[in-house]
Parts: structure tokens; sequence; C-alpha cells
């Protein structure tokens, strides 16, 4: 299957570029207990690299912050592959994510408009890639939801590439070019199902705690997500 390169972030720039990210200024979103505010400070440029650092800091309420940036009303993604190149912090308490939510959450809200986890880690299982998918039918609240997890000795030393390819009839998820996982349509796909035939933004953040980043050790901040480029590919029939 052929590839072609729609848009891509290298990070060689000297700030971060709006045309393409929101970064938000939010305390403790996604209703998971987080321990975080999300900053805009807490994400920059730096050796050709995004950073989202968190640290231990008392900011409106929250005792830590972080960083969250999203691609929601700048850049929508349907079908393609998406491409993302990463390295993910060390230390308890720590929750990283590259993932997508679907643009209906609008009206639809969360999880009736699905969401896609390309890659998540949380500090208390070093090394362990998490990638899931979220639907109205399967969710965690549910507890059924597809989810697939792997042990990558390296993760929180070395830059992995975490893709997602993504058709009309499946979602495949891969590591550095291994594939890992395909999630398939239902045969009977409805809205509750399968709810990834619409656009979808995509969403970097680096969550601190909650109800699955669990306890955290004060001792390893600041620590660092790092994110090489970002690349999203359609395909070219």
């Amino acid at each position: 299957m052929d590839y072609k390169l729609i848009w891509a972030d290298y990070f060689n720039q000297d700030q971060i570029d709006t045309s393409i990210w929101q970064i938000d200024e939010v305390g403790g979103t996604s209703g998971n207990n987080e321990a975080q505010y999300y900053s805009q400070k807490n994400a920059f440029i730096k050796d050709q690299m995004l950073h989202i650092v968190a640290r231990k800091e008392h900011v409106k309420g929250f005792d830590y912050t972080s960083a969250k940036l999203t691609t929601k009303n700048k850049k929508s993604i349907l079908y393609g592959k998406v491409e993302v190149l990463a390295m993910v912090p060390k230390g308890l308490g720590t929750w990283p994510a590259i993932w997508l939510l679907g643009e209906s959450i609008k009206t639809d809200g969360w999880p009736l408009c699905g969401e896609i986890d390309m890659m998540e880690h949380v500090g208390h299982t070093p090394n362990e890639i998490h990638m899931s998918l979220h639907t109205m039918a399967k969710n965690h609240k549910k507890n059924n939801h597809e989810t697939k997890f792997l042990k990558i000795p390296d993760a929180t030393t070395t830059f992995k590439k975490y893709s997602m390819v993504w058709d009309h009839q499946s979602i495949s998820f891969y590591i550095d070019d291994v594939h890992i996982v395909t999630f398939n349509k239902p045969l009977n796909a409805t809205k509750e199902n399968w709810p990834y035939d619409q656009p979808f933004y995509l969403i970097i953040n680096l969550a601190i705690g909650g109800w699955w980043g669990g306890k955290i050790d004060d001792n390893i901040f600041p620590v660092t997500f790092k994110i090489k480029h970002v690349k999203i590919y359609e395909r070219s029939e």
C-alpha cells in the first residue's frame, strides 16, 4: 500500500506551529482524576524536538503542571497513516499518550465519538506500551475495550516510531514498523461499535496521576515527554 504525506511537523522551528497545534490551558481534564494543570509554558521546542515537561508546582489548585497539544479545529484526520516518533518519560505517576478523538465529540460526547489510543504508557508498569480503541459499546469504563499491550524494554530510553494505519475496515498499530495488532470493523457496524468513519483529531499529552497513572513520585520532576516528528499520510490509490 502506498501513502502520500499530507502534513508533518518536524519541530525544527523556534516556536510550536499554532496552525497545527492548539496548546491547552486547563486543569485536570478527561474525567480521569488527573493531578496536573495543563499549561502552555510546559510545551516548547528545543534541540529540534517537542518537549512536554511535567513539573511539581502548585498552579490553580493543582499540585503539578504539564502540557497537552491537540489538532482540534486545526487539522482533521480520516483514514490513512499516523506516525509519531517519541520517547516516553520514566517515573511513577507519569501517563504520556498519543491518541485521537472523533470530531463528533462536540455533539455526541464521549465515548460515542470514539477514541483511538495509538500509545499509552504509565510509569508504574515501565516499558509497557498500550494500544486501544474505545467506543460506546466497548470502553474502559465497561472494562471490555479492545486493547493490546506489550513490553518494549527501552521505551523510556530510546525514540520509538508509533504508527497507526486506518482504513474503512480496520485500524492497525505498529511500533518501529513492526505490526502489533489489528482491530477490525464489526460486520454489524454502527456508530456505537465503530465510530471510525468520521474525522478525528490528534492529541499528545503527558498526564500525571489519575485513576490509571496512579501514585506519583515527587522525586522524578521535572520529567519530559519528547517528540521528534508527527507525520500524517493518506492512501494514494
